[in-house]
């Protein structure tokens, strides 16, 4: 049976690129704190790929460090330790959206009494109003806030207002973090239009490789506490001999990935059409508002996701009920919870992702397999397209 993956979101398939760097990456010896001939040429390789990485994100290569995936990025950063050019400034509160990824309402090293849950709307966008009021709090109390809200939701593909949330943040002295990880590589990012002082990236969305992420800092004003102590690796800010042959991946992955961006590509049209396939009784999430053009969560009434989820791979398609970063699991999203879907329907969600290996093809087979699992799990239940 020929496979069909549309689950991007949770991990894309190494690219040509990524996979040929790695390789020759893996066949030389060096470590890239040595001085020498090899050591030089696995450093070579590093800044080559940071290079890469920032130019994805409009930043500056001397300010991306690199990590062992988003997660680690999101915990990094997630700290009450930074300083404000050279000089001790802490977060002292931490600011949430509450559609944000697990890594993140996981709080960082922040005691849970200081986290503070920024609400959404119905459509999973944050409330600009209360966010405001939070952070004024906080600095009315003599505390600087780090606010944490995701440039797009890895279920919904929401586009948060990270700009608004920066220039509030900011006038109130805060850190702002916006994790990026869904984002890059599927619409544009800049840093320094986003106005966030840190975004954190990963690798294997993109068709980079797994265990390989990124923080980019906008400038070097902000700088946080490594996570990991003990070398002087990434400019202090993550000790631990680079993972070369990841990051050079990581690296051929985002070049790939900002050509892609260069092209106006059909992921929007798929996605529409995506949603005429599974019919006019799913509730398509956040389809009123700006949201990642490969990215289509949806949920028929009465068809549990798990049971699709179940039916649709028997038929050879791969998809995904909400976040991939549950051990395996289907359970109710958090993300829905958080934008007021009633818990029914929202154990019956879906998300089907496209990437850069997705083709037309792709979607006659979802079509195919679709009409076959409705025509076996609810009979004349739908009309699909």
């Amino acid at each position: 049976m020929t496979r069909t993956y549309l689950d991007y979101n949770a991990g894309a398939p190494l690219r040509p690129e990524a996979r040929a760097a790695m390789t020759a990456a893996l066949q030389e010896a060096g470590n890239a704190s040595s001085v020498h001939a090899e050591g030089r040429a696995a450093r070579a390789r590093i800044e080559a790929a940071r290079t890469a990485v920032a130019a994805l994100v409009g930043g500056d290569p001397r300010y991306v460090t690199f990590t062992s995936g988003g997660t680690e990025a999101n915990d990094t950063v997630l700290t009450q330790d930074w300083t404000l050019n050279g000089k001790t400034a802490p977060a002292e509160v931490l600011l949430v959206g509450a559609t944000e990824h697990p890594s993140v309402t996981a709080g960082g090293d922040f005691p849970p009494d200081v986290v503070r849950t920024i609400p959404v709307d119905r459509d999973g966008i944050v409330d600009l109003v209360v966010l405001e009021r939070l952070v004024a709090e906080a600095a009315a109390q003599g505390k600087r806030a780090l606010v944490s809200v995701m440039l797009a939701n890895n279920e919904t593909g929401a586009i948060q207002p990270v700009r608004q949330v920066a220039e509030i943040a900011h006038k109130h002295a805060a850190i702002v973090h916006t994790d990026a990880v869904q984002a890059a590589g599927r619409i544009a990012v800049d840093i320094r239009e986003l106005g966030a002082d840190v975004l954190t990236l990963s690798a294997h969305k993109i068709g980079g490789p797994q265990g390989a992420g990124a923080i980019v800092r906008a400038s070097d004003a902000w700088s946080f506490a490594s996570l990991l102590t003990g070398g002087g690796q990434e400019r202090r800010l993550r000790a631990g001999t680079e993972n070369v042959a990841a990051i050079a991946g990581f690296g051929a992955a985002t070049k790939a990935a900002a050509a892609d961006l260069a092209t106006a590509g059909p992921w929007a049209a798929w996605r529409d059409r995506l949603a005429e396939i599974v019919g006019p009784k799913a509730t398509v999430f956040s389809a009123a508002i700006p949201r990642l053009p490969q990215t289509l969560c949806f949920a028929v009434p009465g068809l549990a996701a798990e049971t699709l989820l179940i039916a649709l791979d028997l038929a050879g398609v791969a998809v995904s009920s909400g976040s991939a970063c549950s051990s395996g699991k289907v359970s109710p999203s958090h993300v829905l919870a958080a934008m007021g879907v009633a818990p029914a329907l929202a154990k019956c969600a879906i998300r089907i992702s496209l990437g850069w290996a997705s083709s037309e093809a792709d979607l006659d087979s979802f079509a195919s397999a679709w009409r076959h699992v409705l025509s076996h799990v609810a009979p004349g239940e739908i009309q699909a397209a």
